[in-house]
């Protein structure tokens, strides 16, 4: 097809090569220079707290880069390079973009419980601010009014609440405990920056825009629901924004082959004539995270089903897809058996017409450079699913090689 369209391959390889797979890993020593490189191709990183098999914001790292320093978050944040904040949910973003979030911190859009709070607790929230201001950074624990036991993980305490609200209007900023996921708290300029803190606030309506088209970037070609998903926009709030990036050429409305919904390619976008790689997808990664847009894009039908319970489940508990190319190609339930020092396949699936070897043999190679980064010694495959025989004979032949 034409540049007035694209054909559902060009389509796939177009958002893959956006969000960075047109590049083939780094063959040398990874550093803040690879992770600066896939924060411009993608924004902003997911943050889950799920650690069956490593925390899930590390797996779009090793998914475009293979092995790294896992620390490579956890000291660019330290350095004042990524902040986190409420935007695809909490999410680790980079501190240039964060005068684009300013709108939404003056006017957090949450639940009537929280708003409520705001109102009626104002003197509250001030007391526990002051608190943080004077003893900072601290954990919400230190500063817990709870007198009952703590019934459930969103079973927050008033204190925790207003460290919630404080974060949410950016007066607070937080970082995380490696060790137990945690957030500690402080107030905002002794971890934003101050030359981040002192540039110049947009209006609402440009950073909004602004955020139209970097999600238009990060993705490559998108329908209207995708570019306001990315960055967690309602589609209402920029239909016009689109119609004014569409009217300076920024965006060129455009046909994919299969969609049903008009779509939108960036000007700067172009067309690889291949994706030379391979990756475990986290769940919560970009090219699948909206489940609807992979769905059109590869025809995968994808749901998280940590929530499901056990005899519910179709593809096991932590499912990633395995993209080979420009096609997602298998589905494989993972956990890192830490104890044992091991990586276990629970079940592994894969998708109508592959070829079963060669998807066997590239999934075993992905998953020996995991289990090597994740300091593990083997990979096992233990459970069920079609694809399990020929990867078990693959993963046999397969070495782990060591971290580092």
């Amino acid at each position: 097809m034409g540049r007035e369209g694209l054909s559902a391959a060009q389509a796939r390889r177009v958002a893959l090569g956006a969000q960075g797979f047109a590049e083939r890993r780094p063959t040398g020593r990874v550093d803040r220079r690879h992770l600066r490189k896939v924060l411009d191709r993608i924004g902003l990183i997911q943050i889950d707290s799920v650690n069956v098999l490593c925390r899930s914001q590390e797996l779009p790292l090793f998914a475009r880069l293979g092995p790294h320093p896992r620390t490579l978050i956890d000291d660019a944040t330290a350095d004042g390079e990524l902040f986190e904040y409420w935007v695809h949910e909490a999410s680790h973003v980079p501190t240039q973009h964060h005068h684009l979030y300013r709108w939404s911190m003056q006017h957090p859009r949450r639940w009537g419980g929280f708003q409520r709070f705001v109102t009626e607790r104002a003197d509250f929230i001030e007391h526990i601010y002051d608190q943080v201001v004077a003893r900072g950074p601290l954990l919400a624990s230190e500063l817990s009014t709870r007198e009952t036991k703590k019934e459930s993980w969103w079973d927050y305490d008033d204190a925790k609440v207003a460290l919630e609200v404080l974060f949410d209007f950016g007066r607070v900023a937080a970082v995380r405990r490696p060790n137990d996921f945690a957030r500690i708290y402080d107030v905002a300029e002794r971890v934003i920056p101050a030359d981040v803190l002192a540039r110049p606030t947009p209006t609402e309506r440009e950073a909004r825009k602004q955020l139209v088209e970097l999600a238009a970037t990060y993705y490559g070609v998108a329908s209207m629901n995708d570019l306001a998903d990315y960055h967690r926009q309602r589609q209402s709030d920029i239909r016009d924004l689109v119609a004014d990036l569409v009217d300076e050429g920024r965006l060129l409305p455009i046909e994919v082959e299969g969609w049903n919904r008009p779509a939108y390619l960036h000007a700067d976008t172009t067309i690889p004539r291949r994706i030379p790689n391979r990756a475990l997808l986290s769940p919560f990664d970009p090219v699948v995270w909206f489940r609807d847009r992979a769905e059109r894009l590869f025809d995968f039908h994808y749901r998280i089903e940590i929530y499901t319970p056990a005899p519910k489940r179709k593809f096991g508990y932590y499912v990633l897809p395995f993209l080979l190319g420009d096609d997602l190609v298998a589905r494989v339930d993972l956990k890192a058996d830490r104890p044992n020092r091991t990586l276990l396949v629970q079940s592994v699936w894969g998708e109508p017409g592959i070829d079963d070897t060669e998807v066997a043999h590239e999934l075993a190679g992905e998953l020996a450079a995991m289990a090597g980064w994740l300091g593990l010694e083997s990979v096992t495959v233990v459970g069920a699913g079609d694809l399990g025989p020929a990867l078990a004979t693959e993963v046999a032949a397969t070495t782990v090689a060591p971290p580092g």
